[in-house]
């Protein structure tokens, strides 16, 4: 039997049963990626295996750099045939880490290849994918109709021109939707410079003379309904914290026009306007009924070194610790809903020793008002979470604090066009999970409640929340 199989990650039969009969059969809905509508776009082949799956995939250059592999063959000038040998190499020793799931459920959903890829084989399997890879099947776009996927969300800039978003809503050969996600990264800088050189081109695209915060809003209101034409219904922040201070408006103004002037906030100060700008920025997305995504808790770059040789986003980032958390979320969130701008809101968790803490703070602003179940969720398990043992606990500390049935779901946070069997590996893990609360006679073998749940986590519960 191959290693990828209909029990693979199952290890029970209610949940065989769930995974083969409706989680396998269901659409992937993509509400959170790094692809780039360009690409989609333009549907260029890839050239080389080496190419499709290893640039720019931070995952795969950690494991390389704790195999010994030297920078050269992972980043740098080594040639492509060379990248996967030692690729291959650190699969092989890989065991226990998802990659290894992973590569081999690309190999058999993607090439059709059931061989284990390792040291001896490599040359072999990176043949066979190169000459897969000429075919038209393997392009982009066709890649993601192979995958089932009927609603991508990118993740863009507040600055973006969203041109090849509009390209593809006007081609009718491609039916997969591919809409913006609002990410205002720019717009949490702390350093000022770079705060003032986002105000400066925000003031260019909107002719709107930001001053002061009122003008500031209004600027990025200009923006947000920019993306809302185009159809965008959801926004995405990276904060490494939650924290929340009360400031008057006056105090806010005053903090803000010391920034665009070149002064540098103390850390007060800066959550006092990060504080401001979040309930700003919740405003106006309850206005247009988006879902506003917070996925916080890492701390980046952390190896100048090569941070200064690589750039960001190559995989020196790690999990990041808060002191107050709960007061922070639950202030932050509180503040909102005071201010009747508490939108939809997901808050993922990047350290799982927080995730009672954040499940328990969701719960407090939970709200029919909205009219869907579930309003203010708690995200998957993602970044150094989408394991086994991360989704496991998000799912099992979900269930606990709040209503599984009502989740929306895996994201597939991913620069890859070949990544959405990681919606796969999430189905068959909470299938897995199901089952084995059956088996274990926690909860009743009640196929339709059961088969419900499966459909609304995996599909339908992303496609009433998003309103897609």
């Amino acid at each position: 039997m191959s290693f990828i199989n209909d029990r693979f990650m199952i290890n029970n039969e209610v949940g065989c049963e769930l995974y083969s009969e409706v989680a396998k059969l269901l659409p992937v809905i993509d509400y959170h990626c790094h692809l780039d509508a360009k690409d989609i776009y333009e549907n260029k082949s890839f050239s080389d295996i080496t190419q499709l799956w290893l640039s720019g995939d931070h995952y795969k250059w950690r494991a390389m750099r704790a195999n010994g592999i030297p920078e050269e063959k992972i980043t740098g000038n080594a040639s492509l045939e060379e990248k996967f040998r030692v690729w291959a190499e650190t699969v092989e020793s890989s065991y226990g880490n998802p990659l290894y799931h992973w590569t081999h459920l690309e190999l058999q959903f993607y090439f059709g290849i059931e061989e284990n890829l390792d040291s001896h084989n490599w040359h072999e399997i990176m043949d066979s994918c190169n000459k897969l890879l000429c075919q038209d099947h393997f392009k982009p776009r066709q890649l993601i109709s192979r995958s089932n996927v009927e609603v991508i969300c990118t993740t863009d800039s507040p600055l973006d021109s969203l041109e090849y978003h509009r390209r593809l809503q006007e081609d009718a050969t491609f039916t997969t939707k591919v809409l913006p996600t609002f990410r205002p990264d720019e717009i949490f800088e702390e350093d000022s410079q770079l705060f003032i050189n986002f105000i400066d081109k925000l003031t260019e695209l909107t002719s709107i003379d930001v001053r002061d915060f009122s003008s500031f809003s209004k600027a990025i209101g200009k923006r947000v309904e920019w993306f809302h034409e185009v159809g965008c219904r959801v926004s995405d922040h990276g904060p490494m914290d939650i924290r929340y201070l009360f400031a008057s408006e006056a105090e806010v103004d005053i903090i803000f026009t010391r920034k665009i002037k070149g002064a540098e906030l103390n850390q007060k100060e800066c959550t006092i306007l990060s504080s401001a700008i979040f309930i700003m920025l919740a405003k106006l997305y309850k206005k247009h009924d988006w879902a506003m995504q917070i996925h916080f808790g890492a701390i980046r770059s952390n190896n100048t070194r090569m941070k200064n040789a690589l750039g960001i986003n190559t995989g020196f980032d790690s999990i990041s610790d808060q002191c107050h958390l709960a007061q922070g979320l639950n202030g932050l969130l509180d503040a909102m809903a005071q201010n009747d701008s508490l939108s939809k809101t997901i808050i993922y968790n990047l350290n799982a020793s927080y995730n009672d803490v954040v499940a328990t703070a969701i719960a407090n602003f939970q709200s029919g008002e909205y009219g869907i179940k579930s309003p203010i969720q708690f995200g998957s398990g993602w970044w150094f979470n989408d394991t086994r043992r991360g989704m496991e606990n998000q799912l099992n500390c979900l269930a606990d604090q709040g209503l599984l049935m009502n989740f929306i779901g895996m994201l597939t946070d991913s620069r890859s066009f070949i990544s959405y069997t990681r919606h796969d590996y999430f189905r068959r893990i909470l299938c897995n999970l199901i089952g084995s609360w059956v088996e274990n006679g926690e909860i009743p073998d009640n196929k339709k409640v059961l088969s419900k749940i499966i459909r609304n986590v995996c599909h339908d519960n992303a496609k009433n929340y998003f309103g897609f």
